[in-house]
């Protein structure tokens, strides 16, 4: 019978170990661990990749310019009022959104990784 594994989405929104769902996924804010401190999972094959990059760039490119044209037709405000609000905006999503979808493509690496290796 093939093991169960977590979600990889609610183990990488989660930052958790993609084997257990338990475990730290990463050593800081973005290095991932080589070794789940719970059930001793190898995830030492974590890629640093663009791929969370790119996404973050549509999301949040979606979600500002959205927000901005709206801004812009309902109070007219001027350039510099929307800098004080997109460059922050801009900075603080795109960094919420980073760690999240890291742990969440390492998960899904895993979880290819791992259904390979019990097809084989």
């Amino acid at each position: 019978m093939a093991e169960r594994l977590p979600s990889p989405f609610a183990a990488g929104f989660r930052s958790r170990c993609p084997h257990c769902g338990e475990g730290h996924l990463f050593i800081g804010f973005l290095k991932p661990v080589s070794r789940c401190e719970s059930c001793g999972a190898d995830l030492s094959f974590a890629a640093s990749t663009e791929g969370p990059a790119v996404f973050i760039i549509l999301i949040v490119g979606f979600v500002i310019m959205g927000a901005a044209a709206l801004v812009e037709n309902l109070f007219h405000p001027s350039p510099f009022i929307h800098l004080l609000l997109w460059l922050p905006a801009t900075v603080l999503l795109s960094l919420m959104l980073l760690r999240p979808l890291k742990a969440t493509m390492i998960a899904l690496q895993y979880q290819r990784m791992h259904h390979e290796d019990a097809a084989s």
